[in-house]
């Protein structure tokens, strides 16, 4: 059966590279953000909706005399882009005709969406990767990827630099698990506590470092806008941020890995947890939790290891501080 994983590698980047990845990352937000104005201002206008395909055209044209600059970076960049901003609007549509509560399309900012997405010919060896227009990049560990690379989606957090491949996989139908069949039920005190009584307490990765995120965001607040030291503090305020999502994204992969090779049967809950984000005393400790990624780890885990993974409605939803 063919499926689909996503691998990703932190690049090692000498000064060149850097500068190319964010002339890309530019360029992939200044097509995001221009295409959703002038979808804003079409609809306020005339009332009609326009489409990536036809956005994609007028950029064409425009980049020859107002935006020569792109040139410089692959067309993939912000041709996913637009991309992107036509699933964000469907999206939109869709849940405004189903009554769920989907955000409307925001504007991307500097400093928070660096990143792109490129397609076409991807080539990669061992720790050397070859993108389209940016050539030969080197990565810190050497690559497991196997089967045909899709997609390639380079992103920066802090001062780190990570590219995600997406790749197109065939794999051997999994031998079934011989295991126990379990409940599991997730809360705050107790990241799972299991239907066989064990309980497994969570990382709580935020709770454990918000005294030292308010001092860095206090001392943030309090630098020159534009100044090098406000350049410095967001960078040490980005690491912290990175430091917190890195601990939680740990444990969730490895409990999640755990159940799906372990147990035959898993029933979770079927949580609603934007509608749990809505209660303000408990919004900062689901947050912290990551109920909904660890649900998604299992959903594809217990695919490719050979479990199943069963969801139960809920109809009481009882929460545990």
């Amino acid at each position: 059966m063919k499926i689909y994983k996503a691998y990703r590698y932190e690049i090692k980047l000498n000064i060149q590279d850097r500068i190319s990845c964010a002339k890309h990352a530019g360029a992939a937000r200044f097509a995001y953000n221009w295409a959703l104005k002038q979808r804003i201002d079409l609809y306020e206008k005339d009332k009609t909706f326009t489409n990536a395909i036809e956005q994609h055209r007028i950029l064409n044209r425009l980049k020859t005399h107002e935006f020569p600059w792109m040139y410089e970076v692959s067309k993939c960049a912000p041709q996913e882009a637009l991309r992107d901003l036509d699933r964000a609007f469907k999206n939109f549509y869709r849940g405004l005709k189903q009554g769920k509560k989907v955000g409307f399309p925001k504007f991307k900012k500097k400093g928070k969406h660096d990143s792109f997405r490129l397609t076409g010919t991807i080539k990669i060896e061992g720790n050397s990767l070859q993108l389209p227009r940016l050539g030969k990049l080197r990565l810190k560990e050497k690559s497991a990827v196997k089967g045909k690379i899709l997609s390639a989606t380079v992103s920066r957090q802090a001062d780190r630099w990570f590219v995600s491949l997406t790749a197109e996989e065939d794999m051997d139908p999994p031998t079934p698990v011989q295991g126990k069949n379990i409940g599991i039920d997730l809360g705050i005190t107790f990241f799972v506590t299991t239907s066989e009584e064990v309980k497994i307490a969570p990382p709580k990765p935020l709770k454990k470092a918000l005294k030292k995120l308010k001092r860095l965001n206090q001392q943030h607040s309090r630098k020159q806008a534009g100044s090098k030291n406000k350049k410095k503090s967001a960078l040490r305020l980005a690491r912290h941020h990175r430091k917190i999502g890195n601990k939680r994204l740990d444990f969730q992969h490895k409990l999640s890995t755990q159940l799906a090779k372990t147990k035959s049967v898993i029933v979770v809950e079927d949580l609603s947890v934007k509608e749990m984000l809505e209660k303000k005393d408990l919004s900062r400790p689901i947050s912290d939790m990551g109920w909904g990624r660890f649900i998604f780890m299992l959903e594809y885990k217990t695919k490719w290891y050979g479990s199943l993974l069963k969801k139960a409605p809920s109809y009481i939803c009882t929460l545990t501080s």
